[in-house]
């Protein structure tokens, strides 16, 4: 495989034109303005509403961004996702977008990548930031606020609440994730504000509807006078929802439920008096990508985070809001 070389000299720099200069002043891979590139896509899996929406979006994009697309689906293998990071690095790929499964596993796909002289996005997910830097080994991460997604989720219930004492069991996402990791932060900082509530249970779900089902089946045995549940996505709320009428329990009476990431079975619940709230996550990342890839190309300094801004769905607005959905 024939590798690119990033070169740092002043005169390479003047042979490259000034648009490079910002990506080679911070040690990143420069990439060349032109009318059409190789970019790939790594998603994690597209086990879910929020995933295949994401997908598409890069696919929709593709075509009027003037990219040959490269798409890889790692099915929910980190390992996986880093072969098919190296198999897009054999491909002589222009530029990657990686949604990460993990946090530390993929650091050494973002690595390699770089000194193949590829320039990476990180997309909805990060890696360590102990090891690898925006801005320094990737160019940016693209994404939602994951702490305060967590944290507005709990306000919500703090504000909604009508009982005494909130008895709280915690669906986390994929261990090791970064939003399963911030979300986790963000709600249980805020929620130990308040003295009325309690998490007496916090257990991976994986993201999953089914394991949502699973776990929460579980922890109603041990917590029967459980009556608040925070899931970290919409995919496992609708699980603890399907737990819960199974055991005889109404979901949004008996039990309140808060959620993340928006999606149109969520509003659906909502509407229907089910789920409490759900802080959106938007997965439609293509045109942003689209205008980060090319403001890069252009020579600008890209911040190494850019920010999606979310908004929150409650009955007071889902119906408004559900035709838009996923």
């Amino acid at each position: 495989m024939k590798r690119r070389i990033f070169l740092s000299s002043i005169a390479t720099v003047a042979l490259l034109g000034s648009a490079l200069a910002p990506a080679l002043a911070q040690g990143l891979p420069p990439l060349e303005q032109k009318d059409r590139y190789k970019v790939g896509f790594a998603q994690t899996e597209s086990n879910n509403p929020w995933r295949i929406a994401e997908t598409k979006s890069f696919q929709d994009v593709a075509g009027s961004c003037n990219w040959d697309l490269v798409y890889t689906d790692a099915a929910g293998s980190a390992a996986k996702q880093v072969s098919d990071v190296e198999s897009m690095i054999a491909q002589g790929v222009d530029a990657i977008f990686l949604a990460p499964r993990e946090e530390k596993p993929l650091v050494p796909a973002v690595m390699r990548a770089k000194a193949a002289g590829i320039p990476v996005f990180l997309v909805d997910r990060s890696v360590d930031p102990a090891v690898a830097k925006a801005g320094q080994d990737y160019v940016t991460f693209l994404g939602s606020d994951f702490v305060d997604q967590g944290k507005r989720a709990a306000e919500w219930l703090i504000e909604n609440f009508k009982g005494d004492k909130g008895v709280i069991i915690e669906l986390e996402g994929t261990t090791g994730s970064s939003p399963a990791n911030d979300r986790k932060k963000g709600f249980d900082e805020r929620i130990a504000q308040d003295d009325r509530f309690e998490i007496v249970a916090s257990q991976s779900g994986d993201f999953a509807r089914d394991a949502g089902r699973q776990v929460t089946e579980t922890l109603l045995q041990a917590h029967p006078d459980m009556n608040v549940i925070y899931a970290h996505n919409d995919e496992m709320a609708i699980g603890a929802i399907q737990a819960l009428e199974v055991a005889g329990k109404k979901p949004g009476e008996d039990v309140t439920i808060v959620s993340i990431d928006g999606t149109r079975d969520a509003l659906q619940a909502i509407i229907d008096g089910k789920m409490g709230v759900t802080v959106e996550s938007s997965p439609f990342f293509g045109p942003l990508a689209c205008d980060t890839l090319k403001r890069y190309a252009a020579g600008e300094e890209i911040e190494p985070w850019v920010k999606v801004e979310d908004r929150i769905f409650t009955k007071e607005n889902a119906a408004e809001h559900i035709d838009e959905a996923y």
